[in-house]
């Protein structure tokens, strides 16, 4: 049942009371659910790869020696890690392509579904890729829990938005972002050598992303699927009108399913468009454009270099390999905090004030990053400015540009 709060405002409404409606434990939970095996799964495991840098190249390294009888190159040995790091970003674009289809022919809780068993398939090459000797499971891993995040950062807004209250659907909107930066925060305690992050445990650690999986696989059929895909995308009256009533109670489901009518009936039938046909809709040009902008933005500032290389800065700029772990948490907490945060200033900035000052600030950041990670020999303390330019950053990224996910 939808809880409600009842406010007499005077002034505004001459002494009419106003209702506002309030979500759902359902609905609620339902969002947790989604949220965990979406981008909390893409935040965890662009943040689990920095602890087991220094164990990962020691087991280049070795299975390089057994195979070949000679040491990898330090040039070879750079490439290859920066394979097994970034490759994770070219299976979440391979997952962003297929995610709107899947969510279309499975719907969006069966594409979230789905997705796990990619999860689980990668979880299971990374953690055996150190007992058989072969590092070339942990590209294919990688590559495959990147499909695994781009599906669900593309799948986990389409149903938070459709099962969102129309007065919340703003607010609710940065569950994605609190859902990754909560990722990474957690893959970096997870990454801790107390922890996962030992020399011993780097295969557990890299494996680990399968409990997101798990966990969503075990709640999320609980939920109804989204009432939006129910209605326009299958045409089932019926189930939407149940769903709804799930998410928003029995009382106040009927608001929400006028909309949804409204939709179904304004489409007349018109199919789902392939991504190539929207950019021959002038109707949608404007906004095809605002969305394509923003999210290049975002995704080419630079942010997953910052959370992959920065265990390389920390190192140049003298903190010792013990503590990198606890400096680079800091990371995670900076975007989490901002994050959470964000919401409030939202109501009083506005989006687009806050994303071009994240981004003015960014640039900032990064010219002074630039500058410090060239002359950071000239002087004892020019490795600390690089290190406090990597929080600034990462606060600056969280924001702005990060409110965009």
């Amino acid at each position: 049942m939808v809880n409600e709060q009842t406010v007499l405002d005077r002034k505004k409404n001459g002494g009419v009371k106003k209702t506002y409606d309030f979500p759902s434990w359902t609905l609620f939970l339902a969002v947790c659910a989604v949220g965990i095996g979406g981008t909390f799964q893409y935040g965890y495991n662009v943040s689990i790869i920095n602890a087991p840098t220094q164990h990962i190249h020691r087991f280049l390294n070795e299975t390089w020696i057994s195979r070949y009888r000679m040491e990898l190159s330090p040039d070879l040995l750079t490439f290859l890690w920066s394979v097994i790091a970034s490759i994770f970003s070219l299976g979440g674009l391979c997952g962003a392509l297929i995610g709107g289809s899947m969510a279309i022919r499975l719907g969006r809780k069966g594409a979230l579904l789905m997705n796990n068993i990619i999860a689980v398939l990668a979880a299971v090459l990374m953690g055996i890729s150190f007992p058989t000797g072969l590092f070339e499971l942990l590209i294919v891993g990688r590559f495959l829990i990147g499909i695994n995040s781009g599906i669900g950062i593309c799948v986990q807004p389409l149903y938070i938005g459709e099962v969102a209250p129309k007065h919340l659907r703003g607010g609710m909107a940065m569950g994605s972002s609190i859902f990754l930066t909560g990722g990474i925060l957690t893959g970096q305690i997870i990454g801790l050598r107390e922890l996962l992050g030992g020399e011993m445990y780097w295969p557990l650690l890299l494996s680990s992303s399968s409990f997101p999986a798990f966990a969503q696989l075990l709640f999320l059929p609980w939920f109804p699927e989204s009432p939006r895909y129910l209605l326009i995308d299958r045409g089932d009256e019926l189930s939407c009108a149940k769903a709804l009533k799930r998410f928003h109670g029995s009382l106040q489901y009927q608001r929400e399913m006028e909309d949804i009518q409204q939709e179904y009936f304004a489409l007349d039938g018109e199919k789902p468009r392939k991504p190539w046909q929207l950019f021959t809709d002038r109707g949608v040009r404007w906004q095809l454009i605002t969305v394509i902008v923003m999210t290049m933005g975002q995704q080419l500032s630079g942010i997953n270099a910052i959370y992959f290389y920065a265990t390389y800065i920390f190192e140049q700029a003298g903190i010792s390999a013990e503590k990198i772990p606890y400096v680079t948490l800091g990371t995670g907490a900076c975007e989490c905090l901002t994050a959470l945060t964000c919401g409030l200033l939202i109501d009083y900035v506005g989006r687009r004030y806050l994303i071009i000052g994240g981004y003015l600030l960014m640039i900032l950041w990064s010219i002074v990053l630039t500058f410090s990670l060239t002359y950071q020999e000239l002087y004892s303390w020019v490795p600390y400015v690089s290190m406090t330019s990597i929080f600034a950053f990462i606060l600056s990224f969280g924001l702005g540009p990060g409110i965009t996910q």
